[in-house]
């Protein structure tokens, strides 16, 4: 079962969320915060920081970590955001507390 992310498959297990198969799947970021251009993904995973907005099927700011994967869905990354895509799969998969500390100031961002 795959789901399309900007061109790539992406595979995802049953009652995955749209974030979980992402982050699986190396992508870390999938958006930038308009004002410092701020990479963002999964923060809280429960619905609760928006840093996670995807468009999903063109419908634009869906939380992903509220999405269900589904079978064919169509997600697309923040288009200024594509061309670090791959830098953002490099980065550690748990976020020191240096990093930890700047995502929380930066989360009022959107």
């Amino acid at each position: 079962m795959t789901l399309n992310f900007d061109g790539r498959e992406i595979p995802f297990k049953p009652g995955e969320s749209v974030a979980a198969a992402l982050y699986r799947s190396g992508v870390k970021s999938w958006r930038i915060t308009r004002e410092n251009g701020r990479p963002r993904g999964l923060f809280c995973g429960i619905g609760v920081c928006f840093d996670c907005l995807i468009t999903v099927d063109g419908e634009r700011n869906q939380r992903a970590c509220l999405v269900s994967a589904q079978e064919g869905l169509t997600l697309s990354s923040d288009s200024s955001l594509t061309a670090q895509t791959n830098c953002a799969q490099t980065n550690s998969t748990q976020p020191n507390s240096a990093q930890h500390a700047e995502q929380t100031e930066f989360e009022g961002e959107l």
